[in-house]
């Protein structure tokens, strides 16, 4: 018996310290997979800031000239309230980088602009800035009213003034498209849903330009509740949506005709 005692008891004793050293190399393992990733997650963020920086300064030649001068100013500002009130070594651990976010806020604000100048006047450009849009708003993906010749759209939203009808065309063009979208959606929303019509573009004096587009939808008065957004929403959902004569994630300016089918 004693000899059976001293043979397992070794044994258990190897696989012990088998699986610990097993435990070990994974633990290593996983802390070089948590650096590796650590780096990764480092990389892609500054490549984002600098893509976004270089996309901006494409379009905005200045950005950098304000980034410095916001900078500066924020910089100096919190350097020497805090100067006054502590000391200057704190002021400048302070001041530092609150003004590498206020070189960061002017870069977003400008990029934001320039990303609708590359985008404003082309089809949809309305819908790109309506999906900025958060919480509280529901924004159809789709036109809800579209002429294929002219790419004239009316796109819907739904916030506490109400149901929004967003148009992005000449307004004399798009009159005709909207008074037909209105009269399709009152038997659903019947008196008590006001139906507000804002006109997306520069060319006309009551038209709203696309980077102010959802402050001015921000700004429309309240006349609605969170459940009655919602309801609303449920509503409108089951109500079929009129397509337009073009194959859905076709770009029109890319369709060509069948040159086949016109030669018979």
């Amino acid at each position: 018996m004693a000899d059976k005692s001293s043979v397992t008891e070794p044994t258990s004793k190897q696989a012990a310290k088998a699986e610990l050293k097993k435990l070990r190399e994974q633990q290593k393992v996983d802390k070089k997979k948590r650096k590796t990733n650590k780096k990764a997650k480092g990389e892609g963020f500054f490549a984002r800031i600098k893509q976004v920086f270089t996309m901006t300064r494409a379009h905005d030649p200045n950005i950098v000239w304000w980034m410095l001068l916001a900078a500066l100013v924020t910089f100096a500002v919190a350097f020497v309230l805090v100067t006054l009130l502590l000391n200057w070594i704190t002021g400048l651990l302070v001041a530092t980088p609150f003004a590498l976010l206020a070189a960061m806020i002017v870069m977003n604000r400008r990029a934001e602009k320039a990303a609708f100048a590359r985008i404003e006047g082309r089809p949809g450009a309305a819908a790109a800035a309506l999906n900025t849009l958060r919480r509280g708003w529901v924004v159809s993906e789709e036109p809800i009213a579209m002429d294929a010749k002219t790419q004239d759209a009316v796109f819907r939203v739904v916030g506490k003034p109400g149901v929004i009808l967003v148009t992005e065309g000449p307004p004399a063009r798009v009159k005709k498209m909207v008074e037909k979208t209105r009269k399709r959606l009152r038997p659903v929303l019947r008196n008590e849903v006001p139906i507000v019509v804002v006109q997306s573009g520069r060319a006309g004096n009551h038209q709203v330009p696309l980077p102010k587009l959802t402050k001015h939808l921000k700004k429309l008065d309240k006349k609605l509740t969170k459940h009655e957004v919602h309801e609303i929403e449920r509503r409108l959902s089951a109500l079929p949506i009129s397509q337009p004569p073009i194959p859905k994630g076709v770009d029109p300016f890319r369709s060509r005709p069948d040159r086949k089918a016109l030669r018979g």
